[in-house]
């Protein structure tokens, strides 16, 4: 665990000093592999199980080598290029700084999830649930999966995401291989989703978060796996700060200061994930 900590640091850091190794996460050779195995539901899960086992091969080969250096590389390597595939703080920023109204709407577009048809509304609301389903399937869930099962799980995890989203439609997968694809990363999402609920009640107003979850999954027709939960409890989250007076805004309505409290918000969410790691990783060393 404390490698895996270790690599996770290490990987945000290179993010944070080198946005631009986002231009080199390039995944047109998984295409042409989603598209000639992915045709039906065992064509799906060994297009997936190949490049899962071949990262547990080689976490595991590797965990040996120079005393682990080796390994640690790997690590990082398979972090860094299973965020995104866009950078979260960049897309924000590109909204943040846009000179008119116009360009902040299109740069807005960035973080409208995949399966959503159509375009992002320029709110608060909608402008916070998009970015915290963004942070969720662009990092956390990274995050989630790589503390539980190494590389292998952040390359799981992020294989599948590439499938259900549009390029699992560059490579010529129909409608049910890619709906397929998209359960299996909801139900991926799911744990991952209600931790960043519990770092958010942390973080933030925790009765503010409590009363949204409850509200929540109280409106009829809401089931299991549906993500939406993370966004009505960010709002809740932003919104509760704003009114207090600790956030960037002065009213819930203002969408570039809602976005910009939830920016800091989730920056807190991944401080309390980091050290609740730490602690577990402090509680092996003293076991």
């Amino acid at each position: 665990m404390a490698l895996k900590l270790l690599a996770i640091l290490i990987a945000l850091g290179l993010i944070a000093a080198l946005p631009q190794l986002a231009r080199y996460r390039h995944f047109g050779l998984l295409r042409g592999w989603f598209g000639a195995l992915a045709g039906n539901a065992a064509g799906l899960a060994l297009a997936l199980a190949v490049p899962v086992l071949i990262a547990a091969a080689l976490a595991w080969w590797l965990h040996g080598v120079l005393l682990g250096v080796l390994g640690l590389a790997f690590a990082v390597v398979v972090l860094v290029f299973g965020f995104g595939p866009c950078e979260l703080e960049t897309d924000i920023d590109a909204v943040l700084k846009a000179p008119d109204a116009q360009r902040r709407s299109a740069a807005a577009q960035a973080l409208n999830p995949e399966e959503r048809g159509e375009p992002l509304a320029w709110n608060a609301a909608a402008l916070v649930g998009a970015t915290a389903i963004a942070a969720l399937r662009r990092r956390f869930s990274v995050l989630f999966w790589f503390f539980l099962l190494g590389p292998a799980g952040a390359v799981l995890y992020r294989m599948t995401r590439l499938v259900a989203g549009n390029d699992g439609a560059a490579a010529g997968l129909d409608a049910a291989a890619r709906a397929r694809a998209a359960r299996v990363a909801d139900i991926l999402d799911w744990l991952p989703a209600h931790l960043m609920v519990l770092a958010m009640a942390l973080a933030a107003d925790f009765d503010a978060v409590l009363r949204a979850w409850r509200a929540w999954h109280a409106t009829p027709g809401r089931t299991a796996l549906d993500p939406g939960f993370l966004e009505s409890i960010a709002q809740a989250g932003v919104n509760a700060d704003v009114e207090a007076g600790d956030g960037y805004a002065e009213d819930t309505a203002d969408v570039l200061g809602e976005l910009t409290d939830l920016s800091h918000l989730l920056g807190r969410v991944l401080v309390v994930w980091l050290a609740l790691a730490a602690l577990v990783v402090l509680g092996g060393w003293f076991a």
